[in-house]
């Protein structure tokens, strides 16, 4: 008999049967274990990826515009782009990564307990609130023309006392219950909190005593009332981020070169954004006059200006 005919045989079968039926079990048994492993790793699969979105959900509503209106993510490439910026400023790496994170710290907090939002994109800001007071500004009094909620005064109060220093804040601003700006139509906050003076006071006591003294003059930087309610004093640090029209921009950096003082740090908002080209065309032009102000340098949408 051949080995065909002894695999086929009847008798031949009968008798290999417990070994087929063993090969069989095994192989049954090794395709439920990894059946089963692969039951468990798509069990741990589908429980990781629920994990992952109930955190992107948390920061989202915590960061993203899902729980803000605007996003507060931040990218890598975006954040060390600010650092080499905030360093060429003020000649020092480490202490510009070290106020950058303490900005951005302080800037979620404040719009996570406070009335609307800060104006400008998160990386602007940032290099405002970090930059300033290591550019040493020779005194204490801030003035910022064009205040929106009054939240970026109240952060730079706790960036200048986080250096030892006692900031006493003046603020302009129309407080029309909107953002407004030539050429762009009044619409509703993204917050949806109105733009009003009550809102200023409530961000501002959030920093203490500093921020519940702050003067609100409500008025345009332009009219001469307004100007001569606060051109009391010499300002140590200047913040333009009123009208961003060409003709706005210039008519504050001229005032702002009768009220800044000697060694002032004048930090003009939206240089450089395409959005508000006439920002960028009034200072260049400025510069090119007679001016106190030297240009240091800029930062994410920021000029800043050291005043002789």
């Amino acid at each position: 008999m051949n080995s065909r005919s002894l695999l086929t045989h009847t008798a031949s079968r009968r008798l290999l049967r417990p070994v087929t039926d063993l090969i069989d079990q095994r192989i049954d048994r090794r395709i439920r274990t990894a059946a089963a492993a692969q039951a468990t790793e798509r069990d741990r699969l589908k429980d990781a990826i629920e994990t992952m979105k109930q955190h992107q959900l948390t920061v989202e509503l915590l960061l993203g515009p899902r729980g803000r209106g605007l996003s507060r993510i931040v990218a890598q490439g975006p954040l060390g782009r600010l650092h080499t910026e905030v360093a060429a400023l003020v000649g020092d790496r480490e202490a510009a990564e070290r106020n950058v994170a303490a900005a951005y710290r302080l800037l979620i907090a404040m719009e996570s307990l406070g009335v609307g939002r800060i104006a400008g994109g998160t990386m602007n800001i940032c290099g405002k609130l970090g930059a300033i007071p290591l550019l040493d500004p020779p005194n204490d009094e801030v003035l910022e023309i064009g205040t929106l909620y009054g939240m970026f005064s109240a952060g730079l109060v706790r960036m200048l006392e986080r250096d030892g220093r006692s900031p006493s804040v003046t603020i302009v601003d129309p407080f029309a219950g909107v953002q407004l700006q030539p050429g762009t139509a009044e619409r509703p906050d993204p917050t949806g909190a109105p733009v009003a003076e009550h809102a200023v006071r409530t961000n501002l006591a959030l920093t203490g005593p500093a921020g519940a003294t702050a003067r609100i003059q409500r008025g345009y930087s332009a009219d001469p009332e307004t100007r001569a309610a606060v051109s009391d004093r010499r300002y140590g640090v200047v913040v333009i981020d009123g009208d961003h029209s060409a003709t706005g921009v210039a008519a504050d950096l001229e005032w702002a070169e009768r009220i800044a003082a000697p060694g002032a740090v004048v930090v003009l908002d939206d240089y450089g954004d395409a959005k508000w080209p006439g920002v960028e065309d009034a200072l260049d032009k400025h510069l090119a006059g007679t001016t106190r102000f030297t240009f240091l340098g800029k930062a994410a949408h920021s000029a800043f200006l050291r005043a002789a």
